[in-house]
């Protein structure tokens, strides 16, 4: 399975991505949303997970992208910083499918990504 994961905090994404591929998943890792959401263009994931607050494009930005422009269905995890809940509602509303607040517990997401791959199965 491949995953694109879009997060600007290295050592969040690098800790990240090495646990996910401990797992047996293909992690493309961004730091930058523009680069991330040109990488969506051209390729095919299981699943995006991005950060909200990214040089380039938001995780917002780029969620809203897939959901509208390429009309793709494709499991969106939002992870963010902000504890704000209008942020998670604003999340819901453009079409991600979970949303975690940082720190982030690796257990915890993997049991995320594996429930929404399984119901796409």
């Amino acid at each position: 399975m491949r995953i694109i994961l879009a997060e600007d905090n290295d050592i969040l994404r690098k800790s990240l991505s090495f646990f996910l591929e401990s797992k047996g998943f293909s992690v493309d890792q961004f730091s930058d949303g523009k680069d991330a959401l040109d990488a969506i263009k051209n390729n095919s994931y299981s699943l995006i997970l991005t950060d909200i607050n990214m040089p380039g494009i938001s995780g917002m930005e780029i969620t809203q992208y897939v959901r509208e422009t390429l009309q793709s269905d494709i499991p969106v995890i939002i992870l963010t910083s902000s504890g704000v809940e209008q942020t998670e509602l604003d999340s819901f509303d453009i079409g991600a499918n979970e949303f975690i607040a940082k720190p982030v517990s690796p257990a915890v997401l993997l049991v995320r990504i594996n429930k929404l791959l399984k119901t796409r199965a």
